[in-house]
């Protein structure tokens, strides 16, 4: 009883902070250009984040936190729209919807796939944040008993979570983890005090910026290779009819989304996890227990409801381990990471204990976005088809002007500027040899954070290695780990893991 009195007044003491009229209004923001994102294709919610980072500086930390979350998941509302009119997804989460959403829309019944989306949306971010609500405590009184073993251990744990959950062969996420372990270590050495891999250039004595990374891998990249896409645009004339779907129809999905946010809910809080995978595996799952499994592809309500109540339970409960251990599951919760040091929070368990404010508010103000998203994505439909309408390469050139905007104001450096331009490069390179570069991002952020934690945990022991399997959590850790190799290097295993990614 006391767990539950304390839950409600956590939560009160949440709402208390979301319901400010000026959180309101970050909450409403965010949700907006959260749902404009996820509507353009080529535009990543990780673009827009890392763009707007300098100018959360002058904000309190509880709005910025709560604008910046509401771009993320609202960005999984609005990748919806695009994946069934145009065939093309707004976001890589919703790159399953387009299989039986565009179907739908071939059928004349865009309305009732564009509904759905957004209920089985709102109905898994009502529950995901019940789930971190009620997660959350335990977490962050298990968060409190880890040391540096332990945070080093889990920090392998998450790095190898995203190469085996990453698209494309694994010896390639595996390259990209490495390659990003690498040059997040570029820099001024600050036990040593020695450079290490600067060639001589004093912008890099801080190392290599995160921003003009982000930006220049997910945001220019991303828009260059959908720039070269075809995209038909026939549907974008079709007047929408008949938007609300039939009783029979709802009924139907109810068990389809409970099972996607059950699923998105737990793949969410894994390291690489997140919203794209929660996606692609509830709806391999919806096609393995449905009776009429050779609908699935032709128009199949249920193959729009599973994936899009994944996707968005999964880019929720991502949050958990940002919230309580500190620690990005994945890119997007990398910058967000950023947005709290920039405001002077460590990221960790004491963040609910030192700052409870904060931490409920971010979380309730999850729900009131959710809603805000259900009124944003049905009656305003007619604009973002219309948004859809506007030809990609004209938009373009202002895509790219923003981005190299939000590059300089984060240092106010040309170099950086440059620096995008090279990772842009990048980008499109990893993009046309199917090599990931989430795990890359992954690698970069946590390289420093590993290795920090690694020499205090030697100083700790007196240079004993033996300390990270002496102490059971970090044991346990790297048994997981272990664990996760042995199934990627099985055959039976791998072969499903390719089928899942491939469909």
């Amino acid at each position: 009883m006391d767990l539950i009195a304390n839950l409600f007044a956590n939560l009160a003491t949440g709402f208390a902070v979301a319901l400010t009229p000026a959180n309101l209004g970050f909450c409403f923001m965010g949700a907006l250009i959260g749902t404009l994102v996820g509507v353009l294709p080529g535009i990543a919610p990780i673009t827009t984040i890392a763009i707007l980072l300098p100018f959360t500086f002058t904000l309190p930390p509880s709005s910025s936190l709560i604008m910046l979350a509401g771009i993320f998941y609202g960005a999984q509302y609005g990748g919806s729209t695009t994946a069934i009119l145009v065939n093309v997804p707004g976001e890589s989460s919703s790159i399953v919807t387009c299989l039986d959403g565009h179907q739908m829309a071939k059928q004349g019944r865009a309305g009732p796939a564009l509904a759905i989306a957004a209920i089985a949306s709102f109905v898994a971010g009502t529950i995901a944040t019940i789930v971190i609500a009620t997660a959350s405590a335990p977490m962050t009184w298990l968060a409190l008993k880890f040391n540096a073993a332990e945070y080093f251990s889990l920090m392998v744990l998450g790095l190898t979570g995203s190469v085996v959950l990453a698209h494309g062969a694994p010896e390639k996420a595996v390259a990209m983890v490495l390659v990003g372990l690498l040059l997040g270590l570029v820099g001024i050495d600050v036990n040593s005090g020695s450079p290490r891999m600067t060639m001589d250039l004093m912008d890099l004595g801080d190392g290599i910026g995160f921003v003009p990374i982000a930006i220049g891998m997910f945001g220019i990249a991303e828009l260059a290779v959908t720039l070269g896409k075809p995209q038909d645009r026939s549907l974008l004339a079709v007047k929408l009819r008949d938007l609300w779907p039939s009783w029979a129809e709802i009924r139907q999905c109810i068990p389809a989304m409970l099972r996607g946010t059950t699923l998105g809910s737990v793949l969410g809080v894994l390291p690489g996890g997140g919203a794209a995978l929660s996606s692609f595996a509830a709806y391999a799952l919806e096609k393995k227990m449905s009776k009429t499994p050779e609908h699935f592809g032709r128009g199949a309500i249920e193959g729009v409801a599973a994936p899009e109540a994944a996707n968005n339970a999964g880019a929720q409960t991502s949050f958990i381990p940002l919230l309580t251990l500190g620690i990005p599951g994945n890119a997007i919760m990398a910058l967000m990471v950023g947005a709290m040091m920039i405001q002077g929070i460590q990221p960790g368990p004491q963040v609910m204990i030192n700052q409870p404010d904060l931490f409920w508010g971010v979380i309730t103000s999850m729900w009131l976005g959710n809603a805000m998203l259900v009124v944003l994505n049905l009656p305003l439909i007619g604009v973002w088809v219309a948004l859809l309408r506007v030809p990609f390469r004209l938009l373009f050139p202002a895509i790219v002007l923003f981005c190299c905007i939000g590059t300089y104001t984060a240092n106010n450096t040309v170099f950086d500027i440059w620096v995008m331009l090279v990772f842009s490069g990048l980008g499109v390179f990893f993009y046309k040899v199917g090599a990931e570069p989430a795990p890359f991002v992954l690698g970069f952020v946590l390289g420093p954070l590993m290795e920090e934690n690694f020499r205090r945990a030697m100083y700790i022991s007196r240079g004993n290695p033996m300390t990270f399997v002496e102490r059971p959590i970090s044991a346990f850790l790297l048994l997981l780990t272990v664990a996760l190799f042995v199934v990627l290097v099985l055959p039976a295993i791998r072969a499903k893991r390719e089928e899942v990614f491939k469909e």
